[in-house]
């Protein structure tokens, strides 16, 4: 027979708060339902590597799903489906609720930008019969993950004619990659002495192409112009034809399971595809809301979300006042009545390197999704800080719901810090939070990703888009 217990237990169980729960909370099903879903999740981060194809990605699901794309002026009624492509490097997409848009909207925000390697517009070179492309990097990396990497080359080329060719090479059975060349360590002496950051200059961070020239006993630099001949015969482009494209290079290869139990996803990219891919899915699955809800991916976050395609741009406040102005409903009054998740992931606790977090406040994996009450470095510079009022009605939706949730920082005080979209929905007047996917290794060429964590994030997307209150 158990103890009795005692006076000071009961008030502990009653008025404690023992922390967040785990895996262990999933039952067999739900875990079976979790895998099932991280199986898509994998196909379409494979498939959508850069911000471009992630919108070619979601634009096919979308069309399939029967949404339309977005008509100003047209007066639309609950139930309607509807995108608008933003530059084909973002999009805004939305299902049209039961209650006027003067009641506010639910707006689930991510980006589809990740850290990579950009081509330079002048990119192609050669050195010592070596061909290879001048890039510069693109967003917050550690220099040293990138040499020795398989690569892939991905991106769009727009002639001068205006028409246009996508490129992929690296991904398909058969297909060449690239890479960054090292030293080897019988040379590095000099450079194993410097500090990680300054051990790897992005000057020379040239991308490997080719070797073998072209066969003319007249011509200059023939490796660079057979590399040429070769990029001109498979896409129908010319040297020129760089100043007007945008080519990047990612990790070559697929997202897989990671571990024994294959309970985890690495990958490049879960930075913030993550949370695009489950709000995606989240939208599709709530087809007549109470509110109306937008799903929106943005682009340019991890380089300060500048630009026409980035969250500073006025493309979303402009879709909300074209969706409302049919009905003489300010967008200001739809705006300072919504609700927002900015869907951006955190960081994971990493028992390897305990000393830059504070473990209390910081996610763990399997223990759900995580809701960053404020983000900014320091003394919050540059935060959100979502209310006391919308946290209780964030913690009170995930609780009905039944989603398991966290919370957690970006690193300690003074030591970390990052940002995400939500300030700049935030200044619309916007009732916002960060919400999303704890995440190991970010910004690396592979991160890792919970599967448990991902369907989570899922989960509380659709409750959002659910939300009757």
């Amino acid at each position: 027979m158990d103890e009795q217990k005692t006076k000071g237990q009961m008030l502990a169980e009653n008025i404690l708060y023992e922390g967040p729960d785990g895996a262990e909370t999933f039952t067999e099903e739900e875990y079976q339902r979790a895998d099932d879903f991280s199986q898509d999740y994998k196909r379409f981060l494979t498939r959508a590597k850069t911000e471009r194809e992630a919108v070619a990605e979601t634009l096919s699901i979308l069309e399939e799903a029967g949404y339309q794309p977005f008509e100003a002026g047209k007066q639309y009624v609950s139930g309607d489906r509807v995108y608008l492509n933003n530059r084909n490097k973002s999009l805004v997409f939305a299902t049209i609720g039961r209650r006027p848009l003067s009641d506010g909207v639910r707006i689930m925000a991510s980006h589809i930008d990740s850290p990579r390697i950009d081509l330079k517009p002048h990119s192609l070179m050669e050195d010592t019969g070596l061909a290879y492309l001048r890039t510069h990097y693109y967003g917050g990396i550690k220099k040293f993950h990138w040499p020795t990497l398989p690569l892939a080359l991905h991106g769009v080329v727009c002639r001068r004619d205006g028409s246009t060719v996508n490129v992929t090479i690296g991904e398909a059975p058969g297909d060449p990659v690239f890479c960054i060349t090292d030293l080897l360590p019988h040379l590095a002496k000099e450079q194993e002495k410097k500090p990680a950051e300054k051990a790897f200059d992005a000057e020379k961070f040239h991308i490997l192409i080719g070797s073998l020239p072209f066969k003319d006993d007249k011509a200059s630099e023939k490796v660079k112009l057979n590399m040429m001949r070769l990029f001109h015969e498979k896409y129908g482009i010319v040297e020129g034809d760089f100043l007007s494209a945008e080519l990047t290079v990612v990790p070559a290869g697929s997202a897989r399971d990671v571990g024994l139990d294959q309970s985890m996803i690495g990958s490049y990219g879960h930075d913030d595809r993550v949370c695009a891919y489950t709000s995606l899915k989240a939208a599709l699955e709530v087809a007549s809301p109470e509110f109306t809800h937008v799903t929106v991916f943005a682009d340019k976050e991890e380089t300060g979300s500048d630009g026409n395609t980035g969250m500073k741009s006025a493309f979303l406040r402009y879709f909300l006042e074209d969706l409302a102005a049919p009905f003489g409903i300010p967008v200001r009054t739809v705006l300072s009545r919504s609700k927002c998740f900015s869907a951006d992931v955190n960081c994971a606790y990493d028992p390897t390197y305990p000393d830059v977090t504070e473990k209390s406040n910081t996610a763990q994996l399997n223990h759900g999704v995580v809701i960053t009450k404020y983000t900014g470095s320091g003394g919050k510079g540059g935060t959100n800080d979502a209310s006391a009022e919308y946290m209780a009605w964030v913690r009170a939706l995930l609780g009905d719901a039944g989603v398991l949730w966290q919370t957690g920082e970006l690193g300690k005080v003074d030591v970390g810090g990052g940002g995400t979209v939500a300030k700049f929905i935030a200044e619309l007047n916007v009732d916002t939070v960060d919400l999303g996917v704890p995440v190991l290794s970010m910004h690396a060429p592979f991160e890792v990703v919970s599967k448990i964590d991902v369907y989570s994030t899922y989960r509380a997307f659709k409750a959002f888009a659910e939300s009757r209150k």
